[in-house]
């Protein structure tokens, strides 16, 4: 798991937007309207990131000091 973070921000056209990133995987940022759309996108791109790291075979960051939350058990993730 990893720690997200949400901040309000403005588009390019002055309305009120919503950036997220993920602080452990270096660049997987995201924009949303709302804070439930940034968590959203933020989600779906941690996601294909982390998915993008495993097919090229490169490690999963696990270090808690950048976010990485470590579960010292197994645990079962369940998406509706």
């Amino acid at each position: 798991m990893f720690r997200v973070v949400i901040e309000e921000d403005r588009f390019e056209n002055g309305s009120l937007a919503y950036h997220a990133s993920c602080p452990a995987l270096k660049g997987c940022h995201t924009w949303g309207h709302s804070p439930e759309e940034a968590l959203a996108n933020i989600r779906e791109a941690a996601e294909l990131y982390v998915e993008d790291l495993v097919e090229s075979g490169d490690p999963i960051p696990d270090d808690p000091g950048k976010g990485t939350i470590v579960i010292p058990a197994p645990a079962v993730v369940v998406s509706r």
